[in-house]
């Protein structure tokens, strides 16, 4: 709150900060300090998954001007190294990225970015699809990453935030059938409202187990598992339920080592991809939400003002809902 307001360099704009998702990064950072290698040091401000209006542009920013609505894109290149230069920037290792330490994230009034990491939202996208972009992401690159096509039988281990993503983003590229797992029955039933086949709560059965019921209300093993835990069993199990010849991508992030039937995936030629992030993204999920292909807007279960943020994030803490937002203008008055 008592920050200076930011002046933006040249190829940056400044943001009156609207919509910010909390995603359970932010809530680790502020739990336990460290995600992994990444270790937080000095105070740093939380959140990447927002949206804002431009208040102030640079001197060399042409394709954005004070009021325009925009989604964030958090994660900037430094330098264009030869991860830019084929596409791939996300996985840049000089990259910038929003509440990673030790840089600042945009839950806060004001903040500055790249302007070429902004993207302009039409007039019928709102301010929380916007920020809902971020988290829909990951879902769009998993699923491309995992070869989602018309007719596939897709597995989604979690109903999670991320699992749900996936689940919708999974049905829009053509999947015949999505079927998800997870522990909780009121998280299935929220993959059951934005578009999951099928549901199976886990319990304490085997990965083995789990996998033979997969493959029971599928009506086959799927060809294609995304798995959204880190969960090691929940790890097992998606290679024990994908088809041999087929794709598991690993979202979720566990321990950093994992016991996992290795010789089963290679012996089936189970092809085992993980993903980082998110590239190339943006454009694809404005032009979904804009033609109205897709609906996020069931994700949002909880909203709060800054001023509760505190409040905001213990909700998240708890697990409760699925989504919770936070708003950031408060001379807004929208729903």
């Amino acid at each position: 709150e008592n920050r200076p307001i930011p002046e933006p360099g040249p190829n940056e704009v400044l943001l009156r900060m609207h919509s910010v998702g909390i995603c359970g990064s932010d809530v680790h950072y502020w739990q336990h300090g460290r995600i992994g290698d990444f270790v937080v040091k000095d105070p740093m401000v939380l959140g990447h998954e927002a949206s804002g209006t431009v208040v102030k542009v640079g001197s060399g920013v042409t394709h954005l001007k004070p009021g325009d609505r925009v989604a964030i894109e958090p994660g900037v290149p430094r330098e264009v190294d030869e991860f830019c230069k084929t596409g791939r920037y996300n996985l840049s290792p000089t990259i910038f990225f929003c509440a990673t330490p030790p840089d600042d994230g945009n839950l806060c009034r004001y903040y500055k970015h790249s302007a070429s990491y902004c993207y302009k939202l039409p007039d019928n996208v709102t301010f929380e699809e916007g920020a809902l972009i971020e988290p829909l992401s990951v879902g769009i690159h998993a699923c491309k990453r995992a070869g989602v096509t018309l007719g596939s039988k897709v597995f989604v281990s979690g109903s999670g935030p991320i699992g749900l993503v996936n689940v919708i983003v999974a049905k829009m590229m053509g999947a015949a059938a999505v079927v998800v797992t997870d522990l909780s029955a009121s998280r299935l039933q929220k993959a059951k409202e934005v578009g999951a086949d099928f549901t199976i709560q886990v319990k304490n059965e085997t990965p083995k187990e789990v996998a033979s019921k997969v493959e029971s209300v599928l009506g086959c093993m799927p060809e294609i598992t995304v798995e959204c835990t880190g969960v090691q069993a929940c790890i097992q199990t998606g290679i024990y339920a994908t088809r041999s010849g087929g794709t598991l991508v690993l979202v979720g992030l566990g321990p950093e080592m994992v016991t996992v039937p290795i010789v089963n995936a290679a012996v089936r030629e189970v092809d085992i991809r993980g993903i980082f992030r998110y590239c190339n993204t943006w454009p694809v999920a404005i032009a979904l939400l804009a033609s109205k292909r897709i609906n996020v807007k069931p994700l949002v279960t909880h909203r709060f003002p800054l001023e509760k943020a505190l409040e905001a994030f213990e909700t998240t803490k708890r697990g409760e809902g699925v989504k919770v937002m936070l708003k950031c203008d408060p001379t807004d008055q929208s729903p």
